[in-house]
């Protein structure tokens, strides 16, 4: 079901251990480190293979999340304002990444701008808590349904380039 290429940038992506959400007072800290780490070495190897596409960024204490991503299609970039909160049930319950700006753009996408990771991600999630976390949800979340919906929405002019018009 998934392909090599996803198999690898899985196998480089650090595995998290602890079992806890924003609600577990003592075990939250760990598991925020961890995430960070993670993070931390996605962020790196998508450096080193040239293929940057996020940053983000969290509150103090791990709970709201936001930051940019980007695509490139056609030579050019097209960025977007992401966000997302870890929720109270969290690593059981993956988080909802949201695109605030392409809200009711595609048909894959729910109120809020959230988009829609139910038939293919979440699956994959509930069989890997508590090892997978916020690096595994870009990585197979939000990284393909950009591969899928920005080329899609550019070629139906949903969404245009900013020097192009006056959307993204």
């Amino acid at each position: 079901m998934v392909d090599e290429v996803t198999k690898k940038t899985l196998s480089n992506i650090p595995l998290l251990k602890t079992k806890a959400g924003p609600r577990d007072k003592d075990l939250w800290p760990t598991r925020l480190k961890e995430e960070y780490q993670s993070l931390i070495k996605y962020v790196q190897n998508n450096k080193d293979a040239d293929n940057d596409w996020f940053r983000l960024e969290s509150n103090k204490d791990g709970t709201r999340w936001f930051g940019k991503c980007w695509y490139i299609h056609e030579l050019l970039k097209y960025e977007f304002a992401i966000e997302f909160d870890i929720p109270v049930t969290y690593p059981t319950t993956a988080p909802e990444i949201a695109i605030p700006e392409l809200d009711g753009k595609t048909a894959k996408m729910y109120r809020g701008g959230k988009i829609c990771l139910t038939d293919h991600f979440k699956p994959l999630w509930g069989r890997n808590v508590p090892k997978f976390g916020i690096a595994h949800a870009m990585a197979l979340g939000l990284g393909p349904w950009l591969a899928v919906e920005i080329p899609d929405m550019i070629m139906r002019g949903v969404i245009a380039h900013k020097d192009k018009g006056t959307e993204s």
